[in-house]
């Protein structure tokens, strides 16, 4: 009954701290999601905790995450859910060549700067654990380094007015090909890390036949059901329980096989029937989600970010590599890449900065690695200023490379080319 209690308070305080960090965010144009990653931090060991320990203590109890985690990890699946909903697959389908290309030049460029970073913190510094292999510290960092913030890169998107443009699909597309690319690689640092290269096989060829299972056998089965829900114009109560239900068994087999709980969730999105189903859906689900659920994980995941641990100007110093190596690798690499299968200079500039973002999936793979003992606290910490700061960037880079000038809120993009 106590930890009810707590946690009602807490999400009155958590909801609290995201308003009005986001207020001060959207002065600089920036959208609410990462004003609740800054309010993640803040509630934290990082300023809270370190300001008043007293009260941190009281707010964020040690026995309260066991009910703070798993309503978080709802709202990533949710959230992802709608992301599906609102995926336009046919547009992909047309931008499929670019998507590859800016996936692939987003993956390789920063894994192999990351893998350097990752030889040189385990061989120079303490950033890795001692039970913690060369090749577990390279291939994570790689990883991490490769990762691109699917939900938070839609929801940017959302912010710029940029769904239905080439830009944001291909951004969008690319994204979750990095994204899926990335957890496959945590994958095999797991099953490493656990002496089971078993593990790393079942979540590769599990995922891939999730995806195709999915979409081939699932989709045309809710289509078929989704009729009567055309001719009628509605969707009942007990249809959307039914969509719930999908939605939380899709979740659950991804996050069995290892691949994490978003993907199954956003996978089932993407096959739902579009039309009056979906616009429900979107229209019930993603309110709720996204004011309530997701604050929820960025507190969490803040709550295990010690930025204190970064004491010395060295360390300080390997952030800084990791800034570099992070926004040169996807960046930069994307944006030529976009030039490469010829986009235009400006929607290419604006889909090298929309990948730079790692925001909320950063956050989840470092959590995870935290978790597990893969990586130290001062890493977490790094990695969380990375991210951070990646996402932060987007934004006003955006504006300053692509972006006219005009009033945030405004639809200063409403001109964007659309197919």
């Amino acid at each position: 009954m106590q930890l009810a209690v707590q946690f009602f308070l807490q999400i009155g305080v958590i909801l609290t701290v995201c308003q009005v960090v986001g207020v001060v965010a959207r002065r600089f144009g920036q959208p609410q999601v990462v004003a609740e990653m800054i309010a993640g931090v803040l509630m934290g060991p990082s300023l809270l905790g370190l300001l008043s320990p007293e009260l941190s203590q009281f707010l964020f109890p040690a026995d309260s995450m066991r009910v703070l985690f798993p309503v978080s990890q709802l709202g990533l699946a949710a959230y992802m859910f709608v992301v599906g909903l609102e995926f336009r697959v046919d547009i992909i389908q047309r931008h499929l060549r670019s998507a590859v290309a800016v996936s692939l030049a987003g993956m390789i460029a920063p894994f192999v700067l990351g893998s350097a970073l990752g030889m040189y913190f385990y061989l120079h510094t303490s950033f890795f654990p001692k039970n913690t292999s060369l090749f577990e510290a390279v291939l994570f960092l790689g990883a991490s380094m490769c990762i691109t913030a699917f939900p938070m890169l839609a929801r940017i998107i959302h912010f710029k007015k940029l769904a239905g443009t080439t830009m944001g699909t291909v951004a969008l597309g690319a994204g979750a090909i990095d994204d899926a690319a990335a957890w496959c690689l945590l994958a095999v640092v797991l099953a490493s890390f656990d002496s089971n290269l078993t593990h790393a096989i079942i979540t590769m060829v599990g995922g891939a036949g999730y995806v195709v299972g999915t979409l081939v056998v699932v989709k045309p089965l809710l289509a078929r059901w989704a009729h009567g829900i055309e001719k009628r114009g509605e969707v009942s109560d007990r249809e959307f329980v039914v969509c719930l239900i999908v939605l939380a068994i899709g979740a659950w087999i991804t996050d069995g096989i290892g691949l994490h709980a978003v993907f199954g969730a956003f996978v089932m999105g993407t096959a739902m029937p579009r039309g009056i189903l979906t616009k429900a859906l979107i229209d019930r689900i993603q309110p709720l989600t996204v004011a309530l659920l997701l604050p929820l994980f960025f507190c969490y995941s803040g709550l295990n970010t010690r930025i204190t641990l970064l004491d010395s100007g060295y360390l300080w110093l390997m952030t800084g590599l990791v800034m570099v190596a992070a926004v040169g690798g996807k960046g930069v690499a994307c944006w030529l890449a976009a030039r490469s299968t010829g986009i235009s200079n400006r929607e290419a500039l604006g889909i090298g900065t929309l990948m730079n973002a790692r925001g909320l999936m950063e956050l989840i793979i470092i959590n995870i690695g935290l978790q597990r003992g893969i990586i130290s606290q001062a890493l977490f910490a790094t990695l969380v200023i990375m991210a951070v700061v990646t996402t932060l960037m987007a934004s006003p880079i955006f504006e300053w490379l692509v972006g006219r000038r005009g009033k945030v809120g405004e639809p200063q993009f409403a001109n964007a080319p659309r197919v």
